[in-house]
């Protein structure tokens, strides 16, 4: 097989986020006759020696990339995010970044097998919601183009028992409306979790197959918004990557469009905040107020502020308190599950992630004979021996 590119070596460990030292450690290089394993790796990258086949197979795995790309001529082009909404894009740790980057990789890969698949059975219908409407349009017409998709409003939204099960409804009913939802946080593993500070969401605009994904490390609750927010994304023909805060002319209209579908302004009236009252109790207040109606606190917040009933720097706090209060929840919870070592089965998990909308085409591809085991795994994003009992164990969520 042709030499590898050393070039090839030094781009793949620094694109996954890794000094030589990290490298060398996850790489299982040692120390040897006097040479330390990070100089072992960094002659490797200069090409004074070249990687046996054991290492480069360790090196795609912990690099998170095929092996095929280890004997490309020149490092490829940096994955396409699209359009970065983030405030700080590309700010953040050089690992998230490069995990943020293979979840896309990920992620854009099923959705081309998938619209390849149709394409073969000729099954594509083109859906034009995607792309039929601009920030011009205004607010009130952009909720309504989502009232119209997703055939509900916030009556339908609060009606659930739980925001898990408001957020079931709307998944449900973004899924028939043509549109692949994930939730996912990692590549596979707690290994690789990317933080809601790096990503909240990402819409992959298609008008045959279109995906929204949603970092599941986010907090039930806001799980809703966020989809909202993606499909305006969807509704304005962007693909692109969302952060935690909005600062762009496009992030604030897609927050002010899902924040005003689940929350509309006449109700905005009701949350009587008190500026003289502590921030105790305008917490006290937001937080009553959002779960007696679905939603995430934050949310709240967030149209509180845009509503001028709370100013930026209260604001800021309570975002701030309410992310905190989330994440001391999840390490509760995360505790006890590893005290009772129970929680749900790896296929009820998988499902939840997946969607039903990914598991009922493959289901209905793999019975007409379209589809293999292996690429059926692809799109499912779990193992070939995964597959079927996934596909047979798969119930309404």
């Amino acid at each position: 097989m042709t030499e590898v590119n050393p070039q090839i070596l030094t781009w793949a460990r620094r694109s996954a986020g890794l000094t030589r030292e990290e490298a060398a450690r996850k790489l299982g290089i040692r120390d040897a006759r006097g040479v330390r394993a990070a100089d072992r790796l960094a002659a490797l990258e200069a090409g004074a020696n070249e990687p046996t086949r054991p290492l480069l197979v360790k090196m795609a795995k912990q690099y998170r990339r095929p092996l095929l790309t280890f004997y490309l001529r020149s490092p490829p082009r940096k994955a396409d995010r699209g359009v970065d909404f983030r405030s700080l894009p590309g700010d953040g740790p050089a690992a998230d970044e490069a995990l943020l980057d293979a979840l896309l990789r990920d992620v854009r890969a099923r959705q081309s097998m998938v619209r390849c698949l149709l394409e073969e059975e000729e099954e594509t219908q083109p859906l034009p919601f995607v792309g039929a409407r601009t920030i011009a349009d205004g607010l009130a017409a952009a909720v309504e183009s989502l009232r119209k998709l997703l055939g509900m409003d916030h009556r339908d939204y609060r009606a659930q028992k739980t925001a898990r099960a408001a957020f079931a409804l709307l998944r449900d009913r973004a899924e028939a409306a043509g549109i692949f939802v994930l939730l996912k946080g990692d590549l596979g593993s707690h290994h690789t979790a990317i933080e809601v500070e790096t990503f909240r969401g990402f819409a992959m605009a298609d008008d045959i197959v279109p995906f929204v994904v949603i970092n599941d490390r986010d907090s039930p609750s806001a799980w809703s918004f966020t989809l909202l927010h993606e499909l305006t994304h969807l509704l304005l023909g962007q693909t692109g990557v969302s952060g935690f805060r909005a600062e762009s002319r496009t992030e604030r209209f897609c927050n002010d469009v899902a924040s005003t579908f689940l929350l509309p302004a006449r109700e905005k009236e009701l949350l009587a905040i008190d500026r003289s009252e502590s921030l105790d109790t305008a917490a006290e207040v937001v937080t009553s107020f959002a779960e007696s109606r679905n939603l995430s606190s934050s949310m709240v917040a967030y149209a509180a502020l845009r509503a001028g009933i709370i100013e930026q720097n209260i604001y800021s706090e309570l975002a701030e308190r309410f992310r905190s209060q989330w994440h001391q929840a999840r390490a509760a919870r995360r505790a006890r599950t590893d005290e009772q070592q129970g929680g749900p089965s790896y296929y009820i998990v998988r499902q939840h992630r997946v969607g039903n909308a990914l598991i009922g085409l493959a289901r209905r591809m793999l019975d007409a004979k379209a589809l293999t085991t292996s690429k059926a795994a692809t799109i499912l994003g779990v193992s070939p021996k995964n597959v079927q009992t996934l596909i047979e164990t798969a119930r309404p969520i």
